[in-house]
């Protein structure tokens, strides 16, 4: 029979009785994430398909950041700006955000980000695409490969910038998904997004994500989008100590309508939950017998670090029970082998469950050993 054992998780926090009832937000939908841990805290509508409208531009950017990991371009390259990034020259872009490029001007990769990012430029975006891809429709296919590889499920872009195609479409969940990737990427890629304004070209143009300038909540990204068929959109993100949430909001009614629904999701959730760790990598939460071997018991616990978000009124409900799967544990055992799980418990409710490991091999023991065990298992 597999053997368990219950234990208390010390969780930091402090429990009181709280209505954990999440705000109505007015809007076509929306998602708030934890960014430690991935989990969502509310949402409406999170895996409706809607129109990105520039919110496209954080998979623009995060494709950009993937070429200059992958040493293919660095942030220093200087780009000649083409005439397809030129707005006079491109209808496409009239009445559209821009970085306001002129065709041959020269333009790193770094201040075409920070247009990218900051001005919501569409020709800055068609400029690095064109850098990176060699053309808009080849950066497109890199900008869906990297759907795939994020397991973005409700996703698909048709161009670099966000303009209304057919057949582009993503989800708040997918945003959020994605823009925890941005977060968790290079820090001095993702400082951009906190940036207020950018001056080129004799123009100065401020960061239309208003939440930064909120004296309530640490917000430093991430992005604006609108068109008239998505509506208004917005992901913000804000810092509170060490602990991030990532607010989505589409389809918002106005700029400062999406604006007060983010507001009102980031405060909900930094007022509401804890994210805390469970479980620290390579720390012993208990041990267990090992017949055959040298040594006798082996230390079991998790090989990562493992962080869960939950309402603060339930942090000291929670428990965790570590299940050992087999009958019984014999020599050898490899570092890191799974032997069992931990199942994290809310009376009898699991939510959630991680794998249980060694943390430490166990060879097999001496002849001597091994026979007095086989005696021992035996009668």
């Amino acid at each position: 029979m597999p053997t368990s054992f219950t234990l208390l998780i010390s969780l930091y926090g402090v429990a009181h009785a709280a209505e954990v009832t999440p705000p109505v937000i007015d809007a076509a939908s929306w998602v708030l994430m934890d960014a430690t841990t991935g989990q969502i805290l509310t949402s409406g509508q999170p895996d409706e398909r809607r129109n990105p409208a520039s919110l496209t531009k954080l998979m623009t950017g995060y494709v950009v950041d993937r070429a200059i990991d992958q040493k293919r371009i660095t942030r220093d390259d200087v780009v000649t700006v083409g005439k397809d990034a030129w707005a006079a020259g491109n209808p496409v872009f009239k009445g559209s955000s821009l970085m306001f490029l002129k065709p041959g001007e020269k333009v790193s990769v770094r201040d075409l980000s920070r247009g990218v990012i900051i001005d919501s430029g569409n020709d800055a975006c068609v400029a690095l695409a064109d850098y990176v891809a060699g053309s808009q429709n080849n950066f497109v296919s890199m900008m869906n490969h990297y759907v795939e590889k994020l397991g973005l499920s409700n996703t698909h872009f048709e161009t670099v910038h966000g303009l209304d195609a057919p057949g582009q479409f993503t989800t708040a969940r997918d945003l959020a998904t994605l823009s925890r990737a941005i977060i968790s990427g290079e820090p001095d890629f993702y400082q951009m997004y906190s940036e207020k304004s950018l001056t080129w070209n004799g123009i100065t143009q401020q960061n239309r994500n208003g939440l930064l300038w909120d004296k309530e909540l640490h917000v430093d990204g991430l992005k604006t989008g609108h068109t008239e068929s998505a509506g208004f959109n917005i992901i913000a993100s804000s810092l509170d100590g060490q602990r991030r949430l990532i607010a989505v909001v589409m389809g918002g009614k106005s700029p400062k309508g999406r604006e007060e629904q983010a507001r009102q999701l980031l405060l909900w959730g930094q007022r509401y939950f804890d994210t805390v760790q469970l479980f620290h990598a390579g720390k012993e939460i208990g041990n267990e017998n090992v017949w055959y071997g040298n040594p006798h018991r082996v230390a079991l616990g998790s090989d990562k670090d493992v962080f869960y978000t939950l309402p603060r009124d339930e942090v000291q409900q929670v428990k965790a029970k570590y299940v050992i799967e087999r009958k019984n544990l014999e020599a050898p055992i490899q570092l890191h082998e799974q032997v069992g799980v931990i199942q994290l418990m809310q009376g009898d409710k699991q939510l959630a469950s991680y794998p249980l490991v060694a943390l430490q091999p166990v060879g097999e023991a001496g002849l001597f050993t091994r026979i007095t065990d086989y005696i021992k298992m035996k009668f």
